[in-house]
């Protein structure tokens, strides 16, 4: 595709599109042990629960997931990297494995998802899934010195910048900076986009997602969905908004109040319900589908998905409850000087 944004735009502008589900939640469901994860890779760290290694020591796994997502109806597929970045790996020792991590990662999603276009004929979209690290730059960690910060925002954007060179290397289509609990560690990433963009000399179209971690509709950093949108829509996303979070009940009212200010595309993949006492997600796959569907009828959405919790079956409902459903309308934003803080701003000219 010699312009994916553009492709992308012109597909969502005839139907919604369907992304996938989580990876974390079908890794779980193979059932490894750390033998399994490790393969043949000597190290001194359990590798257990790196499942960005597996991109490495078992990619026939992620390849077979992703091509269960497709076969459920998904169009937009993510890469498993959520946590391949040297902030997060370096828990398992593996600082100076980034790149390869993100370059397999890529390529496999990209040689399934080219594999099945080039089968049946049908458009379709790799994201280069990138996720929050365990790092905040807006809060401090240490209550008596509100100014500490383990990082700098420069730190947060080198890593970030080393990800994002290996998955275009690798082939995807867009950068997506995903479940956001801190606004400026989303801003580092877009930055680093930016710069990589101007270093290959093309453009590098990016997709972001927010995720609330109170029903009041706030992330970490304290901003509402609307102050977020203004905070990065300087950026020109092909895509903005919601997931993780909490169900998509919970989820709805925040999602109307994104889909009324922002004029592009909005994404949306909410956890299937809320976990049970033991940390599984009941929610079964018509339930989930039939709340997104809710979602589709009021207008509000162009792209639907799943995160935790949400399998290839919860995927293939939603993409057979939206099929057919026109995609929300992009709206045409009025001049206005736009602010945030905690809250949005509004000064109409």
């Amino acid at each position: 595709m010699n312009n994916p944004a553009e492709t992308l735009r012109a597909a969502a502008a005839t139907r919604i599109l369907v992304k996938d589900g989580p990876y974390g939640t079908a890794i779980q469901n193979l059932g490894l042990n750390a033998g399994d994860y490790a393969g043949d890779m000597q190290s001194n760290h359990d590798q257990k629960g790196n499942n960005d290694l597996l991109n490495l020591t078992r990619p026939d796994d992620i390849a077979g997931i992703c091509n269960r997502y497709i076969a459920a109806g998904a169009d937009l597929l993510a890469t498993n990297t959520f946590n391949a970045n040297r902030i997060s790996q370096a828990d398992y020792g593996l600082e100076g494995r980034v790149r390869e991590l993100n370059l397999a990662a890529a390529k496999v999603i990209r040689d399934c998802v080219d594999a099945a276009t080039a089968a049946d004929g049908k458009p379709r979209w790799v994201a280069g899934s990138l996720g929050p690290t365990n790092k905040t730059l807006s809060l401090s960690p240490r209550v008596s010195d509100p100014g500490y910060r383990e990082v700098t925002f420069d730190e947060v954007k080198s890593v970030y910048r080393e990800q994002i060179d290996a998955l275009i290397e690798g082939g995807v289509d867009f950068i997506l900076i995903e479940t956001v609990f801190d606004t400026l560690n989303a801003k580092a990433a877009a930055f680093a986009a930016a710069e990589a963009a101007d270093d290959l000399g093309r453009d590098v179209p990016v997709m972001l997602s927010m995720t609330l971690t109170d029903l009041a509709g706030r992330n970490l950093s304290g901003q509402t969905v609307e102050a977020f949108w203004h905070s990065i829509r300087h950026v020109k996303p092909v895509a903005v908004g919601l997931n993780c979070s909490f169900g998509a009940t919970e989820l709805r009212a925040h999602v109307q109040a994104l889909a009324k200010v922002a004029d592009t595309l909005i994404l949306t993949y909410p956890n299937a319900g809320l976990p049970n006492d033991m940390g599984a997600y009941d929610e079964q796959p018509e339930t989930t589908a039939g709340l997104i569907r809710g979602w589709a009828d009021e207008g509000l959405v162009n792209i639907v998905g799943g995160c935790c919790g949400n399998t290839p079956e919860h995927i293939a409902a939603m993409a057979r409850q939206v099929a057919g459903m026109p995609p929300r309308i992009v709206p045409a934003e009025r001049p206005a000087l736009r602010l945030s803080g905690l809250e949005a701003h509004v000064y109409a000219a």
